[in-house]
């Protein structure tokens, strides 16, 4: 189930679900909740909610094609809604809102994924915590690299103290 947040006078006189709340964006546009708990992007039908990296990727996403449409894509970042972007720590650089806190080192500095550009919760289950990664990664790796034969963390605790998946 999407949650969605529309945009709009704030009157309560929306067409979203019951105990919605409006989140900042641009003109029209609409922001929901993905089913991966990432920010996203409302479809014209009202009940389609894609990642906001999906919009204005050159892929047709919602049914109508509202998410390539000239207005929105014309000058992307700045003809994105502000709910869809957020700046990395060279404010020169950006990305869609739903690759923050992903684990992943999207802005190529880490200010995605790390203090002080960025608050992301510490580490899920899922996750090994290093005090620094190398590549791909922030301070945490994905278990499922642990004991790999392949450093990812540069102290090797993901391959010596990590205890795997």
């Amino acid at each position: 189930m999407n949650k969605i947040f529309p945009q709009g006078d704030g009157n309560g006189n929306g067409n979203a679900a019951a105990g919605s709340k409006a989140l900042p964006g641009g003109e029209g546009a609409q922001a929901c909740v993905t089913q991966m708990n990432r920010t996203g992007f409302l479809c014209d039908d009202r009940s389609s909610c894609i990642p906001a990296s999906r919009v204005c990727d050159g892929v047709r996403t919602c049914a109508h094609g509202e998410d390539e449409g000239e207005a929105l894509c014309r000058a992307v970042p700045q003809s994105l809604p502000g709910f869809l972007v957020a700046y990395c720590g060279n404010p020169a650089s950006w990305i869609y809102s739903d690759q923050m806190c992903d684990g992943i080192n999207n802005c190529g500095d880490c200010s995605d994924e790390l203090n002080p550009v960025t608050i992301c919760p510490p580490c899920g289950p899922g996750w090994w915590r290093c005090p620094s990664t190398v590549f791909k990664y922030c301070s945490c790796i994905p278990r499922s690299l642990c004991r790999d034969h392949v450093q990812h963390c540069s102290d090797w605790s993901d391959e010596y103290s990590c205890p795997g998946p």
